[in-house]
């Protein structure tokens, strides 16, 4: 079988329905072959949205998205979205061309040394420089990808490759994959942990979600009366309107889910990895905390120094087994009523109809037009901050946004990939006017696919979380943050063919999002918001609790 309809043949057989790409001299003969394949082809406006569009779709499916680019350019311009996946271990097949065997390393046209590029953001890389080589590089590849901690897998394939033969016997041969490393012996230390301490808590990153480990969150919060702490990765584990949920923790957090970790006597730790951003100075847990600390990655696990057990394997297993181990729940503490102040103490009043809009003014107003079924993605920025501090989601997967690498125009090419996966699913885009301008020729895209998401731009004319710090950490010595020259977003959505509302007054949101949502076509909300609300509280990096920069916050931080 000719390569290239070899290397189509086996994706189908791994169930891949969509391939997200952008042609190139190198990879005719792959599209070529398309033509002739069940998979579908989403041509992207930019390399990089077609890798933001593939992790969309994991992310919003917990399959691997799969993506392709040409050689040179067309690979290189792949890289940030496969850092993206990378960092938040985001499942995806990452295909580029190559130049033909014989002319790798002699600087031939549009050639690039994609497999070194992609080696530290990958899980794994594949050359395939021989035809025979192609199938196990796929079913591999794919295996790789879902495979323990998960995260994007790249294949490089010459021109030549594609052209060549296959044999047959190849096609149907299987290549496993070991099967990730599990350490599950200190459980009933675990067990015995979580039945002694007065004040546990947990604290669920990315991983919970990735496990698909909801349901057993759930269930153990609510036998031992723990509240769950959430990562920004992690939120939508628990309903965030479950009474155990106290919401994300970091430094744009809630306050009940900081306190919740700092007064905790035991942290149940759950696929996190105590990140700089989740617990901007680690020194604050204090040292007679004890941290029990569930990771698919034996990298990960156990990192804090203040682990007394470290259990490597599966959330979703590891969560069932303390379960069983726990058996009958508690039916009150002093600690569940200590939660429930915080929780209390921790509500703000974000319907603040002024003039011009409070960007959380917008956020309650979404919160009022999405359902359960609604997909949320958010660009980087105040906007994403502003989305995952006051937005309540419901379930896993319906929060969507880059937190490892923190990318820009990440939130819309990403809305894509999760509609192509669910189109009767609302989908809601929430971006910055500086974000949301690095990635706009893919409403194209999404006309040419009629993905009817809907997007809504904060649009307060700076690079708002830039300029935040400027305000308050440089004196407000502003420099490249000023957005003046703008375009207007409505009309540019309108040359597209996509439709769009500007907003300038609190009582035109919600009718504009309802509006926006039962479009039929994409659709843009330029919400004009105070450029001077910042996203707080905000625990500057590296400093402690009593640094907290709380602005309108209600509680008494220090």
């Amino acid at each position: 079988m000719k390569g290239s309809k070899a290397l189509l043949a086996l994706l189908e057989r791994e169930g891949v329905e969509v391939i997200f790409g952008y042609p190139g001299g190198v990879v005719i003969p792959i599209y070529d072959d398309l033509l002739d394949s069940k998979i579908h082809h989403v041509l992207v406006r930019h390399e990089q949205c077609a890798a933001h569009m593939a992790d969309g779709y994991a992310r919003a499916t917990g399959r691997p998205g799969v993506c392709l680019a040409t050689s040179g350019p067309g690979s290189t311009n792949l890289v940030t979205g496969v850092a993206t996946a990378y960092a938040d271990s985001s499942p995806m097949l990452v295909l580029t061309g190559q130049v033909a065997t014989h002319l790798i390393g002699t600087s031939g046209f549009q050639e690039a040394d994609t497999f070194s590029l992609m080696m530290p953001i990958t899980k794994h890389n594949f050359r395939v420089l021989d035809p025979k080589q192609l199938p196990e590089a796929i079913k591999r590849g794919m295996n790789i990808t879902r495979n323990g901690r998960m995260g994007p897998v790249h294949v490089d394939l010459p021109m030549d490759v594609m052209n060549g033969d296959v044999p047959e016997s190849l096609m149907d041969e299987s290549f496993p994959v070991p099967a990730p490393a599990e350490d599950f012996s200190q459980m009933l230390e675990a067990v015995r942990l979580l039945l002694n301490a007065e004040r546990p808590a947990m604290l669920v990153g990315g991983g919970g979600i990735w496990a698909n480990a909801s349901p057993e969150v759930i269930k153990l919060a609510e036998l031992l009366l723990m509240p769950v702490i959430t990562t920004i990765m992690g939120k939508g584990i628990i309903p965030e309107i479950h009474p155990l949920s106290t919401g994300i923790l970091g430094m744009h957090g809630r306050e009940a889910s900081r306190r919740a970790l700092l007064e905790a006597d035991l942290i149940l730790a759950v696929g996190t990895r105590f990140s700089d951003r989740t617990v901007p100075n680690a020194n604050e847990i204090p040292m007679i905390t004890k941290i029990i600390h569930v990771d698919i990655d034996p990298v990960e696990a156990g990192k804090n120094p203040r682990t007394k057990v470290r259990l490597v394997g599966d959330a979703k297993k590891a969560l069932q087994q303390m379960i069983k181990g726990v058996g009958k729940g508690k039916q009150d503490t002093p600690w569940a009523k200590r939660v429930q102040e915080f929780k209390t103490k921790c509500s703000c009043n974000i319907n603040i109809d002024t003039t011009p809009i409070k960007p959380q003014k917008a956020i309650y107003e979404l919160g009022r037009v999405i359902t359960d079924d609604t997909i949320i993605t958010t660009e980087v920025g105040q906007n994403q901050m502003w989305a995952a501090h006051f937005l309540k989601v419901r379930h896993p997967r319906q929060f969507i946004t880059s937190g490892g690498m923190g990318t820009m125009g990440f939130g819309f090419p990403a809305s894509l990939g999760a509609k192509m996966a669910y189109r009767n699913k609302p989908v809601i885009d929430v971006a910055g006017d500086g974000s949301i301008q690095m990635v706009f020729h893919e409403f194209a895209t999404a006309m040419q696919e009629n993905l009817p998401v809907m997007v809504c731009v904060m649009d307060n004319g700076w690079l708002g979380m830039v300029k935040q710090w400027q305000k308050l950490f440089w004196g407000e010595r502003y420099s490249g943050t000023n957005l003046h020259a703008n375009p207007d977003f409505v009309k540019l959505a309108q040359a597209f063919g996509a439709e769009g509302l500007r907003v300038e007054r609190p009582s035109e949101l919600h009718e504009a999002f309802k509006k926006g949502l039962k479009s039929d076509v994409p659709y843009l909300v330029d919400v004009i918001v105070d450029p001077e609300e910042d996203v707080l509280p905000m625990v500057p990096a590296g400093k402690m609790s009593t640094e907290v920069v709380s602005g309108k916050c209600n509680w008494a931080c220090k």
